[in-house]
């Protein structure tokens, strides 16, 4: 098992949700995120005074995946999330050593789903 989390742009989600489901990976959780990278950010103005934005608006996609959905899951993310700019996203792949479904508290590759 292993759990996949992705940083991408905020307007990509949709299009990375519709690749994923093509992939059948129906699971998976969102949250907003803020982060820096190569972008480096922007400098903006607000009345006057000149102030670095350097933390940008990120999605972050945490799915829990068995062996065999990990490459069609990956290959999905970045089918949906490329444009070959700077500030694409990321993606990390970290062993899952156990899942636990709370309502059956079966364990493992079950409980994944």
């Amino acid at each position: 098992m292993k759990l996949i989390i992705a940083y991408i742009q905020p307007y990509k989600l949709k299009d990375v949700k519709k690749a994923l489901y093509k992939s059948k990976v129906y699971k998976m959780s969102v949250t907003n995120a803020l982060g820096c990278g190569e972008q480096l950010g922007y400098e903006e103005s607000y009345r006057g005074i000149k102030f670095e934005v350097n933390l940008l608006k990120k999605v972050r996609l945490e799915i829990g995946v068995n062996e065999d959905f990990v490459k069609p899951a990956i290959d999905a993310i970045v089918e949906g999330a490329k444009t070959g700019q700077i500030g694409d996203g990321k993606i990390f792949v970290v062993d899952l050593p156990d899942c636990v479904r709370i309502r059956t508290g079966e364990r493992g590759t079950k409980a994944i789903g």
